[in-house]
């Protein structure tokens, strides 16, 4: 019996320990960690001039959208209003250096920061970049404020605590806590983005402030929301591995200095994969490549997939803008790609995003006669002519047939739409309808029945496409 009882009270005791351990990361309170974040992060409020014409003759109507309104409006009399904007940030130097989005204080005449609840200081614009959504203000003024430092975003967890710090809907001093839920999310916001996504209510005017981690270092920048009337628990961050060399840029140059490599990519898919022989969907197949780039220079090639950027690997295409952004201009670096069913090294001198050309493409369109259906693919084409290359801006040597019409029942119904122009099937240029014929007809008699094409698609950005033929 004494046995008995010996087990059970072992039993109890080790639950015991299990319990408070397991429980021993979860705060009793937010209290002493917000009192002291709280000095470092700061309201922001932005105004600019906005001005209106009021209708001259009121008394006249028209429906919202009707040109007539606007043609009426042209002759009234010009008002200005002053438009107020909200938004965080926090300090990150204690000379008064703050950093917040790019879209809070972006347009703005007048930028006022309120810390510590009560101090006001203007402040002016250190850099901004649209393209990640930061930007860096000096506040003007002589006195020492209390910064807060970042820490390892990339060590952050799903299912890790965090509170967000913030000036929602205008009220100042805001502590709101949750966890992390996800991370590397995109979200078609801007061009960079691997987003810390946390269940922590952030709201309209949360944007720019800080995602804190347990040990009080910045973790995230708060950026966005998802649902229009406030928080549903779903919420964004920069994470602070991101940002850290874009702030020490804006800082140091006022501007952002990218790392460029010229190509337009996409993901690799496993009908790609299976086509190019790759073990498994990975890295990111290259589109088209820049004119005068430094991967044309350096001899990479529409079709190549990269697999490894200097040294560290590339599993998914988005990964790879970002790490090239982050390597620093004019740096000599090693490309791996696969080509040709075969790895190959290419040594790219690295150029400069911000100084680079970008894509101009037309989107007019033109019509031709003569258009011919392939039956095999349940489409009609026509052939690419000279007047296409110079409307639509495309190189000289193009040679391709653009897609007149797609079929319900065609195996390209939802790769390509109407105006797209092939120029490439089975890494062959594409001359004349006859020779897209006899490719789709080997295609058909193989056993992997994968057709990969390379196509500009109706923004005449060049892509490949792989389908599978019945």
């Amino acid at each position: 019996m004494k046995k008995i009882k010996l087990i059970f009270l072992t039993l109890i005791l080790t639950f015991s320990f299990s319990f408070h351990s397991n429980s021993h990361s979860v705060p009793a309170s937010f209290a002493d960690l917000a009192e002291r974040l709280m000095p470092s992060v700061v309201n922001i409020s932005t105004t600019q001039t906005v001005v209106t014409r009021s209708n001259p003759f009121p008394g006249l109507e028209f429906p919202p959208g009707s040109p007539f309104g606007d043609m009426f409006k042209e002759f009234g009399t010009p008002q200005e209003r002053k438009s107020v904007a909200l938004g965080s940030g926090f300090i990150i130097d204690e000379k008064g250096i703050v950093v917040t989005n790019n879209h809070v204080i972006q347009d703005a005449e007048d930028i006022i920061v309120r810390v510590n609840g009560n101090q006001e200081f203007k402040a002016k614009v250190l850099g901004a970049d649209p393209l990640m959504d930061i930007a860096v203000l000096q506040l003007e003024t002589d006195e020492k404020f209390k910064p807060v430092a970042f820490g390892d975003s990339d060590k952050a967890r799903i299912g890790d605590w965090v509170i967000a710090i913030g000036n929602p809907f205008g009220l100042g001093g805001t502590v709101t806590s949750g966890i992390i839920s996800a991370r590397n999310r995109s979200i078609g916001l801007s061009r960079y983005e691997n987003f810390i996504q946390t269940d922590a209510s952030i709201n309209s005017g949360n944007s720019g402030g800080p995602l804190f981690n347990m040990k009080g270092n910045v973790i995230g920048i708060n950026t966005a929301i998802l649902g229009r009337n406030g928080s549903i628990g779903i919420g964004f961050s920069i994470p602070s591995n991101s940002a850290k060399t874009v702030i020490s840029q804006l800082i140091e140059f006022g501007e952002t200095k990218r790392g460029w490599l010229g190509v337009r990519i996409q993901d690799v898919t496993q009908e790609i994969a299976d086509v190019e022989k790759l073990d498994e969907p990975r890295g990111a197949l290259v589109a088209s490549v820049a004119e005068n780039s430094p991967s044309e220079k350096a001899g990479i090639k529409a079709g190549d997939i990269i697999l490894e950027f200097n040294g560290k690997k590339i599993q998914q295409m988005k990964e790879l803008p970002t790490i090239v952004a982050k390597t620093e201009v004019g740096k000599n670096v090693k490309v791996k790609i696969w080509r040709n069913k075969k790895e190959l090294t290419k040594n790219v001198l690295l150029g400069r995003l911000e100084t680079s050309d970008d894509f101009k493409v037309s989107k007019k369109k033109s019509e031709h006669p003569k258009d011919i259906i392939i039956e095999d693919l349940k489409i009609t084409v026509r052939k690419l002519t000279k007047e296409d290359i110079k409307t639509r801006k495309l190189p000289n040597q193009t040679s391709g047939l653009i897609v007149t019409k797609i079929g319900n029942t065609s195996p390209l119904l939802n790769s390509i739409s109407p105006d797209s122009i092939i120029v490439e099937a089975q890494k062959t240029k594409i001359r004349s309808v006859n020779d897209l014929e006899k490719i789709v007809k080997d295609v058909l008699k193989s056993n992997q029945k994968t057709l990969l094409l390379a196509i500009y698609n109706t923004q005449n950005q060049r892509r490949y496409i792989g389908v599978k033929l019945d």
